[in-house]
């Protein structure tokens, strides 16, 4: 999927909120990868939801701005990596969306992450963030995702670029029964 498509294609499903999202694997000069923590246990990367007309590539520069602190310009992400879809629901309206995550991956010097331009609720959700390596990654019992991350990040290390984005498995086991009603 090209990078500067605004809203990827999402499963028609009535009554869920579509929710197309730009992630980010920001992973510094020593090979680990910046990852938040949560309230409910899970370590995520940062990122979040597309607006109305904004391009993919905006809303991934955005939200590691808002999230981290940390500006980047458009081009220094290039293309889609990897995409995870599925349903969830989120904890500040209690609403299931279908979101379409895409992952842009990122090098980047290691820095200091202020919150600063984060919602509310993303204040209020993200506990905290360490950077982790891949050693880390495949030793945890915690709860990581994108699952399958540790691998893509392995290839991507190896300076291979997917011609096209990997797709990772979705992380809400909960609602897969909601995937065939997309169908």
């Amino acid at each position: 999927m090209p990078s500067d498509v605004a809203r990827p294609r999402l499963a028609a499903v009535p009554g869920f909120i579509q929710r197309p999202s730009a992630r980010l694997l920001v992973v510094n000069d020593q090979d680990r990868i910046l990852l938040f923590s949560s309230v409910d246990a899970t370590w995520f990367t940062p990122g979040g939801g597309v607006d109305e007309g904004e391009p993919l590539v905006m809303a991934a520069v955005r939200e590691l701005r808002e999230e981290t602190g940390h500006q980047v310009a458009p081009e220094e992400l290039g293309p889609v990596v990897a995409t995870a879809s599925g349903h969830w629901r989120a904890g500040w309206d209690g609403r299931i969306r279908f979101s379409v995550d895409s992952f842009f991956f990122l090098r980047v010097p290691e820095f200091a992450l202020t919150g600063e331009g984060r919602e509310r609720y993303e204040a209020d959700y993200i506990t905290g963030h360490r950077w982790w390596s891949l050693a880390e990654l495949r030793a945890t019992e915690e709860n990581v995702v994108p699952w399958g991350l540790a691998g893509l990040l392995e290839r991507l290390y190896a300076g291979e670029i997917p011609a096209e984005p990997v797709r990772l498995p979705w992380h809400h086991p909960e609602f897969a029964h909601l995937a065939d009603a997309g169908q």
